[in-house]
């Protein structure tokens, strides 16, 4: 009995199998990992830190972010600096994010943008214009970056994938919802609505990032000439067909092998 590997019935070798990442596009490089990973952390500690260096105890639940870095706040720097740096990130972590659609890639860029410019145009007594449209800019564009970024198909990673950017969406999308109503209605709460909303669209690249790099691939089609062919990636110890049956017949040297069904000759 012998090994063979797998062959088109032209005679032409088959591709071999493909290596990780399941997709015709590169994968997320990885200062791509990085940007996702700095964003949320700099935000938690910007706030956290900015909170702090207050010379009155600050109310996480009830104060908002954007206070922290406010005209008149103490070490505003702070704050202003945690959002100009997770803005950049999340425009660093568009352009990484290469296995994503195009339009969301897009929109995360510019939901990155627009963290920038809310640090630009921090908030001062009596309210600032600027800074509540680049922040419901920013908003916006992070809770609709997922439903522009999904792909089809086996290969794509969890993250990126139609029900989970729906899902995720929607999730974004209800706690913008509280958000905004705890806000209109000078609730108790605005603040810790607004954390808990920064965390998690801060934290959704770096998950569709992980889900990319560390993802098992499935099937992906690619070009075989005349053709195309779907090739799955296997372990190394499948990467030979199983013989079922081999025999002699015809000239010297030619031998036909049963595969599942279908013959193939050397």
């Amino acid at each position: 009995m012998r090994m063979v590997s797998e062959a088109t019935p032209g005679g032409r070798a088959a591709p071999a199998p493909l290596p990780a990442g399941g997709s015709d596009s590169p994968g997320v490089p990885w200062w791509g990992v990085v940007s996702a990973l700095a964003a949320p952390l700099l935000l938690v500690t910007g706030w956290t830190l900015a909170a702090t260096l207050q010379p009155r105890p600050f109310n996480a639940v009830a104060g908002t972010v954007s206070a922290l870095a406010a005209l008149g706040a103490a070490d505003r720097w702070v704050m202003t600096l945690a959002f100009a740096a997770a803005g950049a990130c999340e425009v660093v972590t568009g352009l990484a994010l290469r296995p994503a659609a195009a339009p969301g890639r897009l929109i995360l860029m510019a939901g990155g943008v627009a963290g920038v410019l809310v640090a630009a145009n921090p908030e001062h007594a009596g309210g600032s214009l600027a800074h509540a449209c680049w922040a419901g800019v920013g908003f916006a564009a992070l809770v609709t970056w997922p439903g522009g970024a999904w792909r089809r198909g086996l290969s794509v990673p969890w993250g990126l994938r139609p029900t989970v950017s729906a899902v995720v969406t929607g999730v974004m999308i209800g706690l913008l919802a509280w958000f905004l109503a705890e806000l209109v209605t000078r609730g108790g709460q605005v603040g810790l609505a607004e954390r808990i909303m920064g965390v998690v669209q801060a934290g959704w690249p770096l998950a569709v990032v992980l889900s990319c790099r560390l993802g098992r691939p499935g099937t992906r089609t690619v070009d075989a000439g005349a053709g195309t062919e779907h090739a799955a990636r296997r372990p190394a110890r499948a990467r030979y067909l199983r013989v079922r049956h081999a025999w002699c017949a015809g000239p010297p040297g030619a031998v036909r092998y049963r595969l599942a069904g279908r013959y193939r000759a050397d």
